[in-house]
């Protein structure tokens, strides 16, 4: 098997990945989404979206619908960009067609470049299944010491905030949104992460993906921590939907307003994206628990 030396990524967890790994100098393209680290974002983007700039969340939830009932692609590949970049290495994902370029349309594009790179496939459900992901990761890169080696550490962390919260016994309760009009609840690693993190997730999917709520679920589940971190938007955007929320719960009611307990989140950077920065948000999920130790 050839080691690569051109690699492409087509999520932003991938280029994260990439560069945890110390592959950054083998990075020769990326998405339009990738934006960390900073020493990438001069790299080409390969890809672009469908979903226009500047809509209202309820907006691209929209289009989004309309794009997979209609079986549109929310992404495209830019082909000629890709083929000039002449990668022997493509890292996608097929776990989410809201998240990257079509795992269809990737496979074909693999198959007609001169270059005939070769695919590797990351669908993490679970944290320890993202860990795994980094060791597939060094496996196909003839990186597989450096990986393990990124893996232990993060591991390490993720034990840290375990053993400090392994044995409490009044958990409180959060509710995690990663959209909010309308709301999804939290799924995949997030509950996981709520879970180690000392909390009682009582809204979400864990291990499975998220889903649409209503906010009558919100307001019944009356959690004792409200989190916001929507997919994709950093804390700018995010907080500017707060008043949605505010309209359609009955706020000043609630459990995690009365005690000042809601917390929005860049969910850009931390929570959405299946790779090492998960890490970073189990530790502010808890301190967010725990703020008061």
């Amino acid at each position: 098997m050839r080691i690569p030396e051109r690699i492409v990524t087509l999520l932003p967890s991938a280029t994260e990945i990439i560069c945890g790994i110390g592959l950054a100098d083998k990075l020769v393209g990326i998405t339009h989404e990738c934006d960390y680290p900073a020493e990438i974002t001069h790299l080409p983007a390969v890809t672009s979206s469908a979903i226009g700039k500047g809509l209202s969340s309820r907006e691209i939830d929209n289009q989004v619908r309309d794009h997979l009932n209609d079986n549109a692609a929310l992404y495209s590949l830019n082909i000629p960009l890709l083929t000039s970049l002449q990668p022997d290495l493509i890292v996608t994902q097929a776990l989410c067609d809201v998240c990257a370029v079509s795992m269809d349309e990737v496979s074909v594009a693999c198959q007609t470049l001169p270059s005939r790179p070769q695919l590797l496939n990351l669908e993490p459900m679970s944290l320890g299944e993202v860990f795994d992901t980094i060791i597939a990761v060094g496996d196909v890169t003839a990186e597989r010491i450096s990986a393990w080696e990124y893996v232990a550490g993060l591991k390490s962390r993720v034990e840290a905030v375990r053993q400090r919260r392994q044995n409490i016994l009044d958990k409180p309760t959060v509710g995690f949104l990663e959209w909010i009009d309308p709301p999804f609840n939290a799924g995949h690693w997030t509950p996981e992460i709520i879970e180690i993190a000392g909390g009682q997730d009582c809204l979400g999917s864990k291990h499975q993906p998220s889903r649409t709520i209503t906010f009558e679920e919100i307001t019944a589940a009356d959690p004792d921590v409200l989190v916001v971190a929507q997919c994709g938007f950093d804390l700018e955007r995010s907080r500017a939907d707060m008043d949605i929320l505010k309209r359609h719960l009955p706020w000043e009611n609630l459990k995690a307003v009365r005690d000042n307990r809601v917390h929005v989140i860049d969910g850009n950077a931390y929570f959405s994206r299946s790779g090492p920065r998960l890490v970073d948000s189990l530790e502010i999920m808890e301190k967010i628990l725990w703020r008061r130790d």
